[in-house]
């Protein structure tokens, strides 16, 4: 069961997913996104590739490939492939019979623990956030991207609790507008004051004294950078710029220790993202367009990574982190 997120903010839908290669598509399509949401999507994934195959014959052949396609549907975001693994190992060398019932246990497992995750990192970096001020994020790193809670916004859910007085610019996030349609959604529900700005409206209120604080959540992070959502470099180059401290909220799952930037790809995502608005062209139909989903950003742009087993420093040490 999960939220259909493409329809938000004007429709709230739950739908449930019986077959895998729904899943696949729910997760190229966006309706479900967001790191630690794509972990636990990829974990049940798997459990429901194993609960929907009945032959025992070609058991492992049917999860391999399912889980394979799962993992293929979006390569940058590390926590899709770290939760098909994860259930992948609670099965191995089990007949059939007990793998499914430790596909299940695994599944709900990992959700549970993104939960409990988020809750710790929002209470350790609630502290790094003033008493009273204006919080710039992107994307949406909240309770829709997560089993609940959220990272970025599960930081600014638990300031809010300790009695801070934090209001948030959320950036609209071209193409697809996560920021407008998604993050404002779940502030306003919290009623947690919330202004909508373009993407790039942000360089402009930093230069003002209008932001006190920058932070994203993260779809990996590896020894040298971290890849979020398409306008998080430009957004951390303006910070660093103006004197702002630039602030990622990750769960460990998100942590790639032993890859370097230049080892990710990137997904490219489609040209009708881009080229059309709300049933409008707006791009001629013989102009290319580069519709990259994330981008990187380099440590020493980022004040501090936040995560459920504290806050980190640098210069940056992961050893110990997964």
């Amino acid at each position: 069961m999960l939220i259909d997120q493409t329809l938000l903010p004007t429709e709230y839908k739950v739908i449930e997913i019986t077959e895998v290669s729904r899943l696949a598509d729910a997760i190229r399509r966006l309706e479900v996104r967001g790191a630690p949401a794509l972990g636990v999507a990829g974990a049940f994934g798997v459990a429901l590739s194993a609960t929907r195959c009945v032959s025992d014959v070609e058991f492992d052949e049917t999860i391999a490939s399912d889980a394979a396609l799962l993992k293929s549907t979006r390569p940058t975001a590390v926590n899709l492939a770290w939760g098909v693994d994860k259930v992948l190992r609670s099965m191995e060398n089990l007949p059939p019979e007990m793998a499914r019932i430790m596909a299940l246990f695994a599944a709900k497992n990992i959700a549970e623990n993104d939960t409990k995750a988020c809750m710790f990192l929002g209470h350790n970096g609630a502290s790094l956030l003033p008493q009273i001020g204006t919080v710039l994020t992107h994307c949406n790193a909240g309770a829709l991207a997560c089993s609940s809670w959220g990272t970025a916004l599960g930081v600014i859910r638990s300031a809010k609790k300790m009695g801070k007085k934090i209001s948030v610019i959320s950036c609209e996030t071209r193409p697809l507008l996560q920021g407008s349609r998604l993050t404002a959604w779940e502030l306003a529900r919290d009623e947690i004051p919330v202004t909508t700005i373009v993407d790039s409206e942000a360089a402009f209120l930093m230069r003002q004294g209008k932001i006190d604080a920058v932070i994203v959540g993260a779809d990996r992070i590896t020894k040298d950078a971290v890849f979020n959502k398409i306008g998080t470099y430009m957004h951390a180059v303006c910070a660093k710029h103006h004197g702002i401290p630039f602030y990622v909220a990750a769960p460990t799952p998100t942590f790639d220790a032993g890859a370097s930037e230049v080892e990710i790809t990137i997904e490219q995502r489609g040209r009708d993202e881009v080229s059309g608005f709300f049933g409008r062209t707006t791009v001629p139909e013989n102009v290319p367009v580069i519709n990259y989903a994330f981008d990187a950003t380099p440590l020493d742009l980022v004040t501090a990574i936040i995560t459920e087993k504290g806050v980190l420093y640098p210069p940056y040490d992961f050893t110990d982190l997964r």
